[in-house]
């Protein structure tokens, strides 16, 4: 079976080049804010093209530092899709935050400009005033920034991208993570650019907004031992820098290997009727996912399976239905009926830079037989 997601690939081609960055972290003796994790910074801004990346402990914790720094928490709501990780709206909660969720544009998956800006324009009663908007560039796809932009400045919001699967994907020529005050990327062993563990960094070009955030990652610190802020612990450690610096060398040789597989399942659905994932114009998709939409899932998913094709779904339940979160969470006008049909109808294929020749050519013939 070729698994849908397989993050011990990247380990095993890379083996001894990771092996080396390890035993390097490792006999350094400084295993949390050291050098390693310095140079990612530095890397990570400088590849993304802004001026500051904070590292930090998982990509939920880039979300609430971004939102804490910008002085977002108790009182205020943030707006953001209901089609998403539950991460992307736990992280608002942790604020103290009330979170808004907005329906989908129905083929890209992200946000609906026209809804947001409806709900911007005219926020429900009782509403806490909405202070940030989060637009999720969800798998690989950039959200449509320009629209969500706009309405944010008019209505007095901060953009913070979500850029947890959109490491390299580009929107009018530039790379997301570089549209918002700030942007949260997250690490996980699955995505783009994955460590082996939790990890996480905020990006943004505000130069006092990154030294908050530096404080704030750690207790608040300015100075050793002195909390001029109330912060939190999140902290990349070493080993996952010196991994992830090595990995973010490869990382665009296998955003364009993923692109390649993505071009050869489309053209193995040409002739099925199943229509291959939408690109929004003068975008650049990453294909951190790839996502097909069917009105029959379980029968798809069966056949694949048959095949020795392994799928998974992102993801099955919307936010405001989860049980964590169903009748307690505010919603846009419409109710996010696009999001619920969404989540019934999508399933994702194998999608890694590691997959060979002879394995992508199984799932297109398997697609072709659809």
């Amino acid at each position: 079976m070729i698994p849908q997601a397989d993050p011990g690939a990247s380990y095993r081609i890379l083996q001894a080049e990771i092996d080396a960055a390890v035993s390097g972290a490792l006999a350094s003796g400084r295993y949390i804010l050291g050098r390693e994790g310095e140079a990612l910074e530095k890397e990570f801004a400088a590849w993304l093209g802004t001026t500051s990346a904070i590292a930090c402990g998982s990509g939920t914790d880039a979300l609430v530092l971004a939102l804490r720094g910008l002085g977002i928490g108790r009182g205020d709501a943030v707006a953001s899709p209901s089609h998403t990780a539950v991460a992307t709206v736990a992280a608002i909660e942790m604020t103290g935050a009330t979170p808004v969720l907005i329906d989908i544009d129905p083929d890209c998956y992200t946000i609906d400009p026209a809804e947001l800006e409806a709900t911007l324009a005219n926020p429900s009663p009782g509403l806490p005033p909405i202070r940030a908007v989060i637009p999720v560039h969800l798998y690989g796809l950039a959200a449509d920034l320009d629209p969500i932009l706009a309405s944010a400045a008019r209505h007095g919001a901060a953009v913070v991208e979500d850029c947890a699967q959109a490491h390299g994907a580009g929107y009018k020529g530039r790379r997301v993570g570089t549209f918002g005050r700030a942007a949260a990327f997250s690490f996980y062993p699955t995505k783009n650019l994955g460590a082996f563990g939790d990890g996480g960094a905020i990006t943004t070009d505000d130069m006092g907004l990154g030294r908050r955030l530096r404080a704030l990652r750690q207790y608040g610190w300015c100075r050793r031992y002195i909390s001029e802020l109330a912060g939190l612990n999140s902290r990349l450690d070493e080993v996952q820098a010196a991994i992830l610096r090595l990995k973010l060398r490869h990382l665009d040789a296998g955003n364009m290997r993923r692109q390649k597989i993505a071009d050869a399942y489309d053209a193995a659905l040409a002739r099925s009727g199943i229509a291959p994932p939408r690109r929004r114009a003068d975008c650049a998709h990453v294909f951190h996912q790839y996502v097909l939409r069917v009105p029959d899932r379980d029968a798809v998913q069966r056949a694949l399976a048959k095949e020795g094709v392994g799928t998974a779904i992102h993801y099955p339940v919307p936010v405001h239905l989860q049980p964590a979160y169903a009748g307690r969470v505010r919603l846009g006008a419409s109710g996010c009926p696009a999001s619920e049909l969404a989540a019934r109808q999508v399933v994702s294929l194998p999608m890694y830079p590691e997959l060979s020749e002879m394995q992508v050519e199984q799932v297109c013939a398997a697609l072709r037989r659809l």
